[in-house]
Parts: C-alpha cells; structure tokens; sequence
C-alpha cells in the first residue's frame, strides 16, 4: 500500500481509537450527576468506573488470538459494533444494574479497538516505516483525552442534553469508523482451520477478572487482609494456572506460552507492565490534585494535563519520524525510559503551592519520556514475531500495559487515601480545627473545597498535595525498572515488509511454495496449504 492508501486505511483506524479513548474520557465529569439521577450507591459509582476497564483488559487477549485466525477488518468492525450497542443501552439505562452491563459490552468492543488497530497497522506498514505513522495516533490520543472530559462537562451542564448524552455521541463516529473501515481497509485473510480454545479463553478471563476486581476493591470495599482478599486473589491465581496447563497442551492457544521464548517480547512485555504501573498509577489523580489541591475547576483542570499530552505527541511524532529514517529504535527507547524516570522523580517534588509554569515543564518532561517508550515497546515486539503471531504478540503487550495501569492505579489510589486521611488529620490537630461531618479523602469522595472554611481549607490543599507527591515518588521505582528491561533488549533491524507481506513469505516458506491464493473459479487451494484470499 502507498502512502495515500495507507492515510486512507488509517482513517478508519483512527476513528474507531477516537470513540474508545472517548468512552473512558467522557463520563469522568458525568458520573456524579450519573450516579445521583439514578439513585444509586457509592459501591455502583465504582462498578460504572471499573466495569468497562475490566472487560477491556480481560478481553484485549482474545481478540488480539482472534486477529491471528480471523479477517481483522471484519474484527475491527464487530468490535465497533458491539461498542455502539454498549452506547445506546449506556444512555436508555434506567437503573444502575443496566448502565454497569452496558459498560461491560463497551469494554468488550474497546478491548477490541485497543489490540486491533496496532495488529492492523502492523499488518499494513511495515515495522521501518511505522514510526511516522505514530504521531498521528498519538494526536488523536492527545485529543480524546483532553476533550472527553470537557465535552461531558458540557453535555451535563447543558440542559436540553442530559448525561445521557455522554454516552449517545460515540455512536456517530462508531458507525463512520465501521463505513471507513468498509471503503478503505484492504487486507488478504489466511484461511485455515482454525479452533478457539473456548476453555483457556474462560480460564484467563475469569483469572484475570478475578484478580482485577481483587486490586480494584481492595482497600475501598474491604481490608487488603481480609476473606474476600483470600478468595478473590487466591481464586484468580489458580484459574490462570489451570490456564497455563490448558494453553501449554491445545493446539491454538489464545496466548501462545512459546512466545515467551522470545526475548524482545518477554522484555518488552515486562517493561509495558511496569510502564502501566508507573505512568497510569501515578497520573490518573493528577486531575484531582489540580482541582482539590490548587483549586481549579473540573474544566480546568482538564487543560491544565496539556502539557504532559503535547510533550507525549512531539516526542512521539519526532522519535518515530527518526527511527522510521535510521533504522535505530533502542537508544529511544532507553531514552525514553530514562526521561519517565526523570519525569515522575521531579513531579514527586511538587506541594499545594508548585507554580504552573514548573508543573507543566514536569508534566511535559513525563509526556516526553512516555512518547518515545510505549509505542516503540510494541514495534521491539511486532519487529521480533513471525507474522502469524502479530495479533497475539500485539495484544499481549496492550493487555498487561492495561493490567499494570489497573493494579498502579488501585494501590496507589488506596495509598493515596491513607495519605490524605493521615496528613488531614495531623494538620487539623495541629491547626485545632474541627473536621466537619461527611467530608472523605478517598478518590471518589474529593473534599467539596467551596463549602470548607478557610482555615481547613489550607489543611486539605496540603494533604493532596503531599499524598500525590508521595504517589509519583512511589512509581519511580517502577520506572527505573522498565529501563532496565529495555536496556537488556537487543536492537535488530527494523523489517521493511508488511505483516501481510511477510505471512505471505512465511505460508510459502513452510509448504515449499508461494502462498495459494484463489484462482477466481472456486476451485480451493491443495489442502495443507493456508488460503491467503484478498477480503474487501
């Protein structure tokens, strides 16, 4: 594919990241009047926030094995779909019960997106020219980050709209991703006997959901050591070992354990897990230090996370422009986990009274590190694989980034508590202020600063403050050891053909010939040998 053929292809691809990263974004500001309007509990506030990121990470394995056996055109366009159903029962729901379900279907269908977009770029571009590409996924990140939250805000405090709403403007660009998608995605399938390995598929899900529900409640729902800890941890642990027996002895196992072999992909795999930890743990309550600590309105605060977005974008676009250029991708990547490390060891400096101009050069610094580490993790990985295991080598990184970005943000949102309730309750004994009924620290119960005195207002700015911090100095560690995984990486040349080029080499290579195709007349190809057929 040219270039113009490729923007075209791209097209859909971006569309269809858009409206996922849109669906996590949008109901940050909503979920409150959400929540309120109908009628339900603190527990349920938690389910409509975790639902989605659960189903997302459990499933993102699956697809990614799915895409290995299947049309990925025809995945990407399933997956939409079912995130365009998830919406609409999303924005009709009436009770609580339904609107977590419908978050579910949604996490399914992103979960999708998430593994399939970089299986397909991979499929389309090949590993040397990926780089310049990334910049323009990387804008359509920076803009469905920033924007979602803006746009829910507004949609909820326009009256004629409603929360719903949130929910309701995804479909539009579901339904335009699946039509683009549709005119402008071209890709050959190999079609081969296939079988899916339903039970480990059961396995793996249900252990990780396990383990996931386990991280997300523990600390807010009941105690780190307590009985539904024992079961729900302990429980997991052994679904995924009766998952690793069923995957090591069938024949198409939906995380191929021998892939593991691979040095690039176990380190790189290691190093996304720490990257998820790190970054997503440690930024994910930025937003409420801005508003908690520095006082700044739900809307700003949204535009105050723009630095970290654009140095995420420029260093991005500039490091895959380079490396698509030179060939060279290591030294970016060890730099860019140098820079993270930098990046979050400044931000676990700051305090209720860190200037602007100094927090976004921070943030920025973390933005840069970040561009430059995570998508290069996953071109280490797709550059090392045989093109028959893109979708699950892919979907393999994609899903323990995401894991390690729900443990970080778990523990550290309950140390983040603790701080705060520690801090608060020191500054208030000290200050002799009396704390008044019903105000919490944790994250879904942020302080209402406009109805606080001033004196206990002070004290609560300066316990946000000193608790993020903390939070930030406790990912560092994290960081440093994502570079050493990536320093013990070995650098090999970038390919210069395409995923579709190179299953076409590699059918060849192992039947003594080139890839059968169809001859036009129905007449199928010899058995033994994959059917690579052109899908439009």
């Amino acid at each position: 594919m040219d270039h113009r053929r490729i923007l075209q292809a791209m097209s859909g691809l971006m569309a269809g990241m858009f409206v996922a990263i849109l669906a996590s974004t949008v109901v940050s500001n909503a979920l409150p009047t959400i929540i309120a309007d109908l009628g339900a509990s603190q527990s349920s506030y938690t389910w409509v926030v975790t639902s989605e990121l659960l189903a997302m990470t459990a499933t993102v394995p699956l697809w990614g094995k799915l895409s290995d056996l299947f049309n990925k055109k025809l995945l990407l366009q399933l997956s939409l779909g079912m995130f365009v159903v998830g919406s609409l029962l999303a924005g009709l729901s009436h009770g609580v019960g339904l609107l977590i379900f419908s978050r579910v279907v949604q996490g399914i269908g992103a979960g999708g997106l998430t593994a399939l977009a970089q299986v397909v770029m991979a499929a389309i571009i090949p590993p040397r020219q990926l780089g310049k590409y990334a910049g323009i996924f990387g804008a359509v990140f920076a803009v469905g980050t920033v924007a979602g939250p803006l746009i829910g805000g507004v949609l909820v405090d326009t009256s004629w709209l409603g929360w719903r709403w949130c929910f309701f403007i995804g479909v539009p660009f579901a339904l335009i991703a699946i039509a683009l998608l549709q005119r402008t995605l071209r890709l050959p399938t190999v079609r081969r006997e296939a079988r899916i390995d339903w039970l480990g598929a059961f396995l793996i899900v249900a252990g990780v959901c396990a383990l996931l529900i386990w991280v997300s409640l523990a600390g807010n729902e009941f105690e780190w050591a307590s009985w539904q800890t024992a079961v729900l941890a302990g429980g997991g642990v052994l679904l995924l070992v009766a998952a690793v027996v069923v995957e090591a002895r069938t024949p198409e196992p939906v995380i191929p354990l021998d892939i593991f072999r691979n040095r690039t992909v176990t380190l790189t795999t290691v190093a996304s897990l720490l990257v998820g930890v790190a970054m997503f743990g440690g930024t994910v309550f930025l937003s409420q230090y801005f508003q908690v600590s520095l006082g700044k309105s739900p809307t700003v605060a949204g535009l105050m996370s723009l630095p970290m977005i654009l140095g995420l974008l420029v260093s991005s676009t500039v490091a895959g422009q380079v490396i698509s250029r030179t060939g060279k991708w290591k030294r970016y990547l060890v730099a860019g986990a140098v820079v993270m490390t930098v990046g979050l060891g400044l931000l676990s400096t700051i305090d209720a009274g860190t200037p602007f101009a100094l927090l976004s050069l921070y943030m920025a610094v973390l933005g840069a590190g970040v561009g430059m580490l995570m998508q290069n993790l996953v071109l280490a990985a797709q550059n090392d694989v045989p093109a028959a295991e893109l979708g699950a080598a892919t979907s393999v990184l994609s899903f323990f980034r995401s894991m390690g970005g729900t443990i970080g943000t778990s523990v550290l949102g309950a140390i983040l508590a603790h701080r705060v309730t520690s801090e608060m309750t020191k500054g208030l004994r000290e200050a002799g202020v009396t704390a008044p009924a019903g105000q919490g620290s944790g994250e879904n119960s942020v302080p209402d600063m406009s109805t606080l005195p001033a004196p206990m207002r002070s004290v609560v700015e300066h316990a946000y403050g000193v608790a993020t911090a903390d939070l930030f100095l406790i990912a560092t560690p994290f960081a440093l050891l994502a570079l050493v995984a990536v320093v013990f990486v070995k650098e090999k040349p970038l390919k210069t053909t395409s995923g579709v080029e190179r299953l076409a080499e590699e059918s060849g290579s192992t039947s003594g010939a080139g890839p059968e195709r169809d001859a036009g007349d129905g007449t199928p190809p010899p058995a033994g040998k994959d059917r690579v057929t052109p899908v439009g």
